[in-house]
């Protein structure tokens, strides 16, 4: 009795997340650009720590001759 009250409950569960994704999807694709935009975020200060330090005036340099 209390298997069958489960499988029932996981179904009711599961068409309520799918309702949701399908109601809300701009939610969850925001949540995941996010997620993605921190984990670039994370690796861009790791790589940049272990690179040498670079003065000031280099980086304005680059980037005037950039512009």
């Amino acid at each position: 009795m209390i298997a069958v009250e489960e499988r029932r409950l996981k179904g009711i569960l599961k068409n309520a997340v799918a309702e949701v994704l399908e109601e809300h999807r701009d939610l969850l694709r925001d949540a995941v650009r996010e997620s993605l935009e921190d984990v670039a975020l994370v690796r861009a200060i790791q790589q940049g720590e272990k690179s040498p330090i670079t003065s000031r005036r280099k980086i304005f340099q680059h980037l005037e001759r950039a512009a």
